[in-house]
């Protein structure tokens, strides 16, 4: 069997919400393969170009169907300032209920606040307290970045992206794909049956015990942030500089606006 003859066509020409639905289809013509692979080396560079001089980050995942009257908003708007206040930029995927509510902390506490959202067939807008905010075509682009500029990873009460998010980053620690940064799990009573499925799966030889030590479990904003400077801050010998590195816009780059001492 041959692919459609206008898959080609689609490749090129496809709104970017549909992106990777085509990219994940199946083998398609040589010139419609390239053609993906150019959309998705053009999604790498522009998150590249946003970010790179956004300092380091500490990713907060969680979902967006939570309410501003929802006790987790709260935790996460708590959370999101005092990782600013720590000097570090928070980074969510951009979008509305536990995004929102940590980029809205940064923000109201004077840090730096950035998104990395998606193209969806259903829009997903990106919130207001956004300093700075790309939007992808490609999910596995975006995850890719999350983890890509971040120091740590807080973990809110979501749904089946919010474990998405958390199983990549804990098989990429596990696997030392990525330094052994700390994962932080809040919301501990939604969270109870996947921490016992976690320390389950110990148990039964299915990961190291040793693993279990890659997750930090609390509903303590200040124990959360004294985790986080233990195992981000003091083991990666992140310090305070009065100015972040310099930008080239004739490269494309966006530098971004100093508000005081950042990690660096």
């Amino acid at each position: 069997m041959q692919p459609a003859p206008d898959s080609a066509m689609a490749a090129v020409v496809a709104p970017p919400e549909r992106a990777d639905e085509i990219f994940l289809e199946g083998p398609r013509s040589r010139f419609a393969e390239f053609c993906t692979l150019l959309r998705v080396m053009r999604d790498f560079l522009r998150g590249y170009r946003a970010l790179h001089f956004v300092g380091p980050c500490v990713t907060v995942f969680g979902s967006a169907r939570i309410k501003p009257d929802d006790p987790h908003y709260e935790l996460a708007l708590k959370m999101g300032a005092a990782i600013a206040r720590l000097g570090f930029t928070v980074m969510t995927g951009g979008g509305p209920g536990i995004m929102e509510a940590a980029n809205r902390g940064a923000k109201e506490v004077g840090g730096r606040s950035v998104g990395c959202n998606i193209e969806l067939p259903f829009e997903q807008v990106s919130n207001m307290y956004l300093d700075r905010c790309v939007r992808l075509h490609y999910f596995f682009v975006r995850k890719a970045l999350l983890v890509k500029y971040s120091y740590a990873f807080v973990v809110m009460p979501g749904g089946v992206g919010t474990l998405d998010e958390l199983f990549e980053a804990l098989a990429l620690i596990q696997n030392g794909k990525i330094k052994n940064f700390p994962v932080v799990i809040m919301g501990t009573d939604y969270w109870r049956q996947l921490i016992a499925f976690i320390e389950q799966m110990a148990q039964r030889g299915k990961i190291s015990s040793s693993d279990l030590n890659l997750i930090f479990a609390t509903d303590s904003v200040e124990e959360a942030i004294a985790h986080i400077r233990a195992k981000a801050i003091e083991r990666f010998g992140l310090k305070r500089v009065a100015h972040m590195r310099r930008h080239f816009p004739w490269l494309g780059e966006r530098g971004f606006p100093s508000k005081g001492p950042d990690i660096c």
